[in-house]
């Protein structure tokens, strides 16, 4: 390894290709959140807690990118009220 930590084979630009993660992002919680959170941890056994936040985090912006991806044709609204038309 180089004092760089990257394989000897490897470019640094073939490293970050790799998706090194280099951003850091902070967030706080109220008592009843991380109550919740934890809970959620100890009852799925979940081991990597780092992962499961950025993974659930980057599911719910990917879904609503597909959600709002542009279609050919116009979807209909969907009806919210049952109030009765009269014509």
């Amino acid at each position: 390894m180089t004092a760089n930590k990257t394989p000897k084979n490897k470019s640094p630009e073939q490293e970050r290709e790799r998706g090194l993660r280099e951003h850091r992002l902070t967030f706080r919680l109220n008592d009843l959140e991380m109550k919740a959170l934890m809970k959620y941890y100890k009852k799925y056994k979940v081991k990597n807690k780092a992962r499961f936040l950025r993974e659930t985090v980057m599911y719910a912006v990917l879904k609503k990118f597909d959600e709002d991806y542009p279609t050919l044709f116009d979807l209909p609204a969907p009806v919210k009220d049952d109030s009765p038309t009269l014509f």
